[in-house]
């Protein structure tokens, strides 16, 4: 990557985006930081950018040869805005594409599985980051970490299915190879942690991390479902339902060496996590 290179982070003040940007700034990489409210970042130019709004697209790409695309969040339709900026993208001289999707979406599938499949046509420098369920899904102000701040318990429609949970710092460190390395990956990268857990596995390991009673409570698809959708859109909760019943079918219970591969170390174990986290007050 040449010192002139200029890498787009959307979503800079998000989850992996933020640790991307860091990632890159680390290694003395060049960084337009891009938020719906131009968010500051240290050592980053920061620019405005919403995907509902073309006509800050222009600003956000100028001088730009690679980017990191987080999709517009909640959207079950992302290709709609997310096409016609990748093509501005690369009629203004990008040339590297890095996507977050996610194990659950393969290319060509549901959502951001139709941007995965045009991806290598619109770029010859690509790669599709496919991590499983995040392990920050367990902080903050996420619907689980409320749910076990208020209820002591984890809903899921998952049943006993596994799955294994990757840190958000791991999937940046492969986001920051993928950008940056001589070669990019062009395909697919499936992250994943080193073990498969079971929402009742996690349960357990979060109740001795924080020293109080936290357990899984089993809905069904239907009742999960309803469930969301008194906060999202009833199209993505339905959505998200039914990654959780991908879940109790088996669809996550694997896991893979990509994030040892591609950054030569080992993924953080999800007990590291919660220690460091989550028994925080996170």
């Amino acid at each position: 990557m040449s010192a002139s290179s200029v890498t787009l982070t959307i979503g800079a003040t998000g989850t992996t985006g933020s640790r991307v940007a860091a990632g890159l700034i680390a290694e003395g990489h060049r960084v337009k930081a891009a938020s719906r409210r131009a968010t500051p970042v240290e050592q980053a130019e920061a620019v405005r950018f919403d995907w509902s709004d073309p006509e800050n697209w222009g600003e956000a790409l100028d001088g730009v040869d690679r980017v990191y695309l987080i999709p517009p969040i909640g959207s079950s339709d992302p290709a709609t805005a997310m096409l016609p900026f990748l093509r501005r993208a690369r009629d203004a001289g990008v040339h590297r594409a890095v996507l977050l999707s996610s194990s659950a979406i393969p290319a060509g599938g549901p959502a951001v599985g139709q941007v995965h499949q045009a991806l290598p046509g619109l770029f010859q420098q690509w790669a599709v980051l496919r991590p499983s369920w995040f392990m920050q899904n367990f902080t903050g102000a996420t619907p689980h970490a409320r749910t076990i701040r208020e209820d002591g318990a984890i809903w899921t429609a998952a049943g006993h299915g596994r799955v294994g949970f990757v840190d958000a710092a791991d999937i940046a460190a492969v986001a920051v190879r993928a950008l940056t390395d001589e070669q990019a990956p062009n395909t697919d990268l499936v992250l994943t942690g080193p073990q498969a857990l079971s929402y009742h596995d996690v349960a357990a390991i979060i109740t001795e991390a924080i020293g109080r009673p936290v357990v899984h409570r089993q809905l069904t698809f239907e009742q999960l479902r309803d469930r969301w959708a008194g906060e999202i859109p009833l199209e993505f909760a339905t959505l998200l339902a039914g990654l959780d019943r991908a879940i109790a079918d088996g669809a996550e219970d694997r896991t893979t060496d990509t994030v040892r591969r591609v950054t030569g170390r080992p993924p953080g174990t999800f007990r590291a996590f919660v220690e460091r986290e989550v028994s925080c007050g996170s």
